[in-house]
């Protein structure tokens, strides 16, 4: 079965900052946008920032402060994560279309926990 597997989460003070990569098992799908989400106990997972060949959006809470990238060549999709603040906290999840055989599926992490302390 194909995998997402992040990491770089942990704990931070608040104005510290947090690299998050996401490596897919098989390549991951140009044609579809990868993203990043996060859950905090006792809220919804939101969405954090996406991107596609036809651009990147961001969350508002974040826009300036967060950065996603990704490399085709690693299968890998990135979280550059500054200026972090409590409110931040929570369980990251990345989330994107992975080559499995003969056609893409759509796979999310495991999760990585992101606690920002104050």
């Amino acid at each position: 079965q194909v995998e997402l597997v992040e990491s770089g989460g942990g704990l931070v003070q608040a104005g510290g900052s947090l690299r998050l990569s996401c490596v897919a098992s098989s390549r991951i799908s140009s044609s579809n946008a990868v993203g990043w989400y996060r859950q905090a106990p006792g809220k919804q997972r939101e969405l954090v920032a996406s991107t596609s060949g036809s651009g990147t959006i961001y969350a508002d809470s974040v826009k300036g402060r967060f950065t996603i990238s990704r490399d085709n060549a690693k299968n890998t999709v990135h979280l550059q994560m500054n200026n972090l603040r409590p409110e931040d906290t929570a369980v990251y999840y990345c989330n994107a279309r992975v080559l499995s055989s003969t056609k893409w599926l759509e796979v999310w992490g495991q999760g990585t926990l992101v606690t920002v302390s104050s």
